[in-house]
């Protein structure tokens, strides 16, 4: 039996070719293309039927610009109010990140300010009397950090449930 040479020239479409080849011999869902992605059974992570999984592939982030400003314990920053104990009840014990948000923003939001905390997410875990609407206070462990930090108008991400 012969075996014939199939010839290519320049006017041959070879990506639509490989193309085909490769989702032949690729599994459905391993490549992800064109199928759902495989994720590992609710129960195989330790959860019961009746709590949700949340994936990082589930999760939501909605972009906020806010005033964000810098506070700190102090009795400037926080008047009577500087006894060290945040409004969801947070005793703030040094190196602490977290921040201060409107009342629209429940307790435990997690919150992306840019250049604050490395970047990385923070809780909403304060309150304070003049922070309305898309305003944003960041806590800091000294006077001088809040001060250094100021007054900023940052597009924050707001993590969306």
């Amino acid at each position: 039996m012969r075996r014939r040479r199939l010839r290519y020239s320049a006017a041959t479409p070879v990506l639509p070719l490989l193309a085909a080849i490769y989702l032949s011999v690729i599994p459905s869902g391993v490549a992800g293309i064109g199928a759902e992605p495989i994720l590992p059974e609710p129960t195989a992570l330790g959860a019961t039927h009746s709590e949700p999984v949340r994936s990082e592939l589930t999760v939501r982030w909605e972009t906020v610009l806010m005033r964000v400003t810098g506070y700190c314990p102090c009795p400037k920053c926080c008047g009577k109010h500087s006894d060290g104990i945040t409004a969801s009840g947070h005793e703030i014990t040094h190196g602490d990140t977290f921040v201060a948000a409107d009342r629209r923003y429940g307790f435990g939001t997690r919150m992306i300010v840019p250049g604050y905390n490395d970047s990385k997410p923070v809780d909403v875990l304060d309150r304070g009397g003049a922070i309305r609407g898309d305003r944003l206070d960041v806590f800091f462990d000294s006077h001088e950090q809040a001060r250094q930090w100021g007054v900023r108008y940052l597009a924050v991400k707001v993590r969306v449930d």
